[in-house]
């Protein structure tokens, strides 16, 4: 059986650590901040998390890009040379063209290297939901599953894999056209949270309002109890802007409501973070839909 690598993107916002942990090898995305421009490492050698949405609260403006086929070509050539397969999980589709990008370069690649399997899944996840979906195609590694069983696996499921996610600022998402400019300052000043979520395209879609933080907070643990399926034996992740203390509080609901034993915590990284913006708690887990 032919030996292979997961690799994705730093969308996917693992830690260096886990990253390790897992074998997974990702592809750094850029960012521009105030005109000078970062890779997203998951180690955050050119950028500190915390500082960087200090420097958004102190309105910077940060811009994100997609990765170029050179940078895929880059990562992926060495693994073929050595003869070793690929499977390849990128962020949504329906938020980037990072997928179109990398599925450029695997074409070139495949043509150049005919014998060796290059697989491409098109996750349709963002943040922790694009690393949880990363996890478990990991830990199928792990286990001995070949890169077809991990693909198949991965297109049946990842619309299983479900987003729910608070916002504390409407301004980053009315930047991105997510909000109306009147949704955003009516939403301010009535201290109303959207809950949004990722849908079947990908795509970020608000599907509810709750007035004030700690409501908000507990309309994700409320959806998750909708759509979860046997949480007491899943690993869960979440992610936040830059406050990890509301992060720690949807975790202990989660423990002290349904049993969850293994919480996974991390900074939504500065290529999600720029349109999502500080304040930003996202909770994901296996769901019967999205």
């Amino acid at each position: 059986m032919s030996d292979f690598v997961i690799v994705t993107d730093s969308s996917a916002d693992l830690d260096a650590e886990l990253a390790s942990q897992l074998n997974v090898q990702v592809l750094p995305l850029r960012f521009t901040l105030e005109g000078t421009a970062y890779h997203n490492y998951p180690d955050n050698r050119d950028m500190d998390p915390h500082l960087f949405y200090d420097r958004l609260r102190d309105g910077a403006v940060a811009t994100t890009a997609a990765a170029n086929t050179a940078q895929y070509t880059e990562l992926l050539e060495p693994i073929l040379q050595v003869g070793k397969d690929v499977i390849v999980l990128t962020f949504s589709s329906g938020l980037s063209s990072t997928y179109h990008i990398s599925t450029l370069a695997v074409q070139e690649l495949q043509a150049k290297y005919p014998s060796r399997k290059i697989y491409t899944v098109d996750t349709l996840c963002a943040s922790l939901g694009q690393g949880l979906l990363v996890w478990y195609c990991a830990k199928m590694h792990e286990a001995g599953n070949t890169i077809e069983q991990i693909y198949n696996w991965a297109e049946r499921n990842k619309l299983h894999l479900c987003h729910q996610f608070t916002v504390d600022d409407l301004q980053f998402l009315k930047r991105g056209g997510r909000v109306s400019a009147a949704t955003a300052i009516v939403g301010s000043m009535l201290h109303i949270k959207p809950v949004l979520h990722v849908d079947n395209e990908g795509h970020l879609i608000n599907i509810g309002k709750v007035r004030g933080r700690q409501g908000s907070l507990k309309a994700l643990v409320d959806k998750m109890e909708e759509t979860a399926i046997d949480l007491s034996h899943q690993t869960v992740f979440i992610s936040h802007g830059d406050c990890p203390e509301d992060a720690q509080r949807v975790a202990q609901m989660i423990k002290d409501r349904f049993n969850v034993a293994h919480i996974y915590i991390n900074y939504i990284g500065p290529v999600i973070g720029a349109h999502s913006g500080p304040g930003t708690v996202a909770l994901f887990y296996l769901g019967i839909e999205r």
